[in-house]
């Protein structure tokens, strides 16, 4: 784990537990070992437990009395209320950079830009939504809104978790999300805050059932094995 200077050590440990969760390598219904993290990363068993928390608050983990901490499931009705909230939330923010953004903003955003074109270039998955979500960092702010950024930091480990998963069912995702990504950055700067709005829920929805899909995919695939194993 590599330590970032400004965290408490309890936000470090989750998002080191949540990047493992996000890109997979803990799946859903697995149990956090609190002793095996706190091994393995040399902190205390206090450290851990305050460390679950936070993720438990991000809806990555759900920590049950005497059985304790399972990486959360990613169930349809869960992820549809995730994207509504996404939808509702990442609305405010593009209609309010549509109205406010100067020409001194944009250099970050076009940089972020050509980098996430670098990755699709080089099919780099990782680097390719960290891009993504740097645009997001980068369009926040905008919104002027602390409330929003708490509940936003609170949804978004899980969005990325929805995100990095369609990435990995599609191979022509990357090339959608670059396409919205760009479409998006024209509507706002000619400042058409509807267009912008339209595309976000459009992409958003695309990418919902994308997840769907492929969590439907999946549970044909664990009946079919169940069914094989009962005969």
């Amino acid at each position: 784990m590599s330590f970032r200077a400004n965290d408490s050590l309890a936000e470090q440990i989750a998002h080191h537990v949540g990047e493992l969760i996000i890109s997979g390598e803990l799946v859903e219904g697995e149990r956090i070992q609190e002793m095996r993290i706190a091994g393995e990363l040399d902190v205390s068993r206090g450290a851990v437990r305050e460390a679950l928390l936070i993720l438990q608050r991000r809806h990555l983990i759900t920590i049950f009395p005497r059985r304790g901490a399972v990486v959360t499931e990613l169930s349809p009705a869960s992820l549809k209320s995730l994207y509504e909230l996404l939808i509702l939330h990442y609305s405010l923010i593009v209609r309010r950079i549509s109205m406010l953004w100067h020409q001194a903003d944009l250099p970050p955003f076009m940089t972020a830009l050509a980098e996430m074109e670098e990755a699709l270039s080089t099919q780099d998955i990782e680097r390719f939504y960290e891009r993504g979500y740097e645009l997001l960092r980068l369009a926040q702010p905008f919104a002027g809104n602390p409330y929003l950024d708490a509940i936003l930091a609170d949804l978004q480990p899980s969005a990325r978790r929805a995100a990095y998963l369609a990435l990995q069912v599609s191979r022509r995702e990357m090339e959608e999300a670059f396409g919205f990504l760009k479409g998006l950055l024209d509507a706002i700067m000619l400042r058409q805050s509807d267009r912008a709005v339209e595309l976000l829920e459009e992409y958003l929805l695309h990418q919902r059932n994308l997840v769907l899909e492929s969590l439907l995919r999946v549970k044909q695939i664990e009946m079919a094995w169940a069914r094989r194993h009962r005969r």
